[in-house]
């Protein structure tokens, strides 16, 4: 999980890890474990899939294609430099996927939950009409291990938690180009 394999994500998936951060979302993953056990701490395993925001950092792709949207409109860019197009990701709002951490610490006993839309978009979706004519494609953007399609599961949080994504993707870069 966490930006790992190409099959969608359930709590029982298999670690197939791809990228350094993957590996340390996966020992924190085992951490949470050992101290549920052995010290039997209330802690949950929230399995996050993408959650973006307005307040997502400009090193990401969502944000960086976002911001530059802006830019390129009033004059203050003219081009916009990405790598895999075709990558897809599962991307939420963040203010979502909070409130589903919420809902995981007010159960009875700690437990693990994916949370996700369950769908998934390509990077060039989230390009807007008037910005294709900026964009370069540019080898140093592509990920040497890169994961084609990253979709969450979220089965579980919704059956047990009750929760489900509010702001669909649509809304989420229209928020976050605004």
């Amino acid at each position: 999980m966490f930006g790992s394999t190409l099959l969608p994500h359930t709590e029982s998936s298999p670690f197939h890890h791809r990228s350094p951060y993957a590996v340390s979302k996966c020992a924190a993953h085992w951490y949470t474990v050992n101290y549920q056990e052995a010290y039997r701490i209330f802690a949950c395993n929230g399995i996050l899939f993408n959650h973006e925001s307005p307040r997502r950092g400009e090193n990401f792709v969502t944000w960086k294609i976002t911001r530059a949207v802006g830019r390129i409109k009033i004059g203050l860019q003219s081009k916009l430099f990405l790598g895999n197009l075709q990558a897809s990701r599962d991307w939420g709002f963040a203010g979502d996927y909070v409130e589903a951490m919420w809902l995981m610490l007010q159960q009875e006993k700690p437990d693990d939950y994916v949370v996700a839309t369950e769908e998934s978009h390509t990077v060039g979706g989230i390009l807007r009409s008037g910005i294709w004519d900026h964009v370069v494609i540019d080898k140093r953007y592509f990920r040497p291990a890169e994961v084609d399609n990253l979709k969450g599961i979220a089965t579980k949080a919704k059956k047990v938690l009750g929760w489900k994504p509010k702001v669909g993707f649509e809304q989420l870069v229209k928020m976050m180009v605004d």
